[in-house]
């Protein structure tokens, strides 16, 4: 996984997915069980939320880059339905990063 993020909307987008995508999985694997194993909802609740904001952020990211480079509705959705599954936003960077870079 490439970490070099560059200023352009797709960068941002990318920064945004990669953050939202750890605080997913920290989500699931680490605050999940602390909840339902070690009796901690309290984890759930912080890491909830911060995965909330993180999942925000990358929505409007997503907004932005549709419309600055006029991506179909399709394409648009696929980008959403990653933010939904675990490795999903590191799956669609790959793909990002490579759009980025012939733009580049």
């Amino acid at each position: 996984m490439n970490l070099n993020f560059s200023n352009t909307q797709i960068g941002k987008l990318r920064m945004a997915g990669l953050a939202e995508g750890i605080s997913f999985l920290v989500l699931l694997l680490i605050a999940m069980p602390l909840k339902y194993i070690a009796h901690l909802p309290q984890a759930v609740k912080v890491i909830g939320w911060i995965h909330g904001l993180l999942f925000i952020l990358y929505i409007l990211a997503l907004i932005r880059v549709w419309l600055a480079f006029k991506w179909s509705f399709k394409r648009l959705f696929i980008a959403f339905i990653a933010a939904l599954l675990p490795f999903g936003t590191f799956i669609l960077d790959a793909q990002l990063r490579k759009e980025e870079q012939t733009l580049n």
